[in-house]
């Protein structure tokens, strides 16, 4: 019987380009799987990276995986600035990309790794979008006695803006995860880390008035209700979707930049956090960040506001 040939063999064949793309399409797809398998990532980020990693495999085209130069990535990089991609998302993809390399490093497929040289551009670092702390109250008060379950809504706006946790946090909350007494609640996070966050008093109020006046009503309305806090019109947990439109919505409602989105709120949640004097090591332990560069990013933001501050009202400045 007749080896099948490896990874390597396939991917320095030469024949039909279709042949070339296809193998390219295997190797990615193992890398997904290790991602999930090996790595322990989340959900939301291996569907990230799928999609980047389609679009990488789509420009390989005809070119050999162990063949690529980093002229060839440079390449690749530019592309994706002309397909307009926000610079955010042309950073995921250098780090998706630079994962990627190291895979095939890992399988034998490549020896070097060019994507290690591929320099991610402070143009591509965007600051966050942070809103001010009388948008928030604003923001926070928008839902009204003759919204439908307005009850929730406030509850769910008062969490995302009290914990900075993430949309996918927040949907994925359950009742069992609430310590409303010792005022914490406990969230899992991206590859399944979880962690203890602290909640303020009207975030609990909030939740109280919720769960008392409609939670067990709309619960009912399932066959099977689910453990998840915040439920939707039909008894179902509240999805992401959902969650990003409520939010949206009420955006809009008090003239806030239709721009924002739940991520909004977590950053905001971190910017007032530091601007009141907390240490970067417990924001960095609250938002759920394991590397303290990701949280260093808010430092920045605040000391653009400082700036704004001191051209403002310096007398010299």
């Amino acid at each position: 019987m007749a080896k099948r040939p490896t990874k390597l063999q396939l991917l320095s064949q030469t024949g039909p380009s279709t042949k070339t793309c296809q193998a390219t399409e295997s190797v990615c797809a193992d890398f997904l799987d290790y991602l999930r398998s090996e790595c322990h990532l989340a959900a939301n980020t291996i569907a990230a990276y799928g999609r980047d990693m389609q679009r990488f495999a789509t420009w390989v085209g005809k070119r050999k995986l162990n063949q690529i130069t980093i002229r060839d990535l440079s390449g690749y990089i530019a592309d994706l600035q002309s397909f307009g991609l926000a610079p955010a998302s042309i950073a995921r993809n250098v780090v998706a990309t630079r994962t990627f390399f190291k895979y095939l490093q890992l399988e034998g497929i490549v020896e070097g790794n060019p994507a290690e040289l591929i320099a991610t551009q402070k143009m591509w670092q965007r600051m966050p979008g942070v809103l001010s702390k009388s948008q928030v109250e604003a923001f926070l008060r928008s839902p009204r006695k003759t919204d439908a379950y307005w009850q929730r809504d406030i509850a769910m706006l008062e969490v995302l803006y009290a914990t900075g946790c993430r949309a996918s946090e927040v949907c994925s909350l359950r009742v069992r995860d609430l310590s409303l007494v010792e005022k914490h609640l406990k969230c899992e996070g991206k590859g399944g880390k979880q962690r203890m966050v602290p909640i303020g008093a009207r975030a609990i109020t909030a939740i109280h008035f919720y769960t008392e006046q409609i939670r067990g009503k709309l619960a009912a309305k399932s066959p099977h209700p689910p453990e998840q806090l915040f439920l939707s019109r039909s008894g179902r947990a509240l999805d992401r979707i959902q969650l990003w439109r409520l939010v949206k919505f009420y955006a809009r409602r008090v003239g806030i930049d239709p721009k924002i989105s739940p991520h909004s709120l977590r950053h905001s949640f971190a910017t007032h956090l530091l601007a009141g004097g907390a240490d970067l090591r417990y924001v960095q332990e609250m938002l759920g960040h394991a590397s303290i560069q990701t949280t260093q990013i808010y430092t920045h933001v605040e000391h653009s506001r400082l700036k704004k501050v001191h051209q403002n009202f310096h007398p010299r400045a």
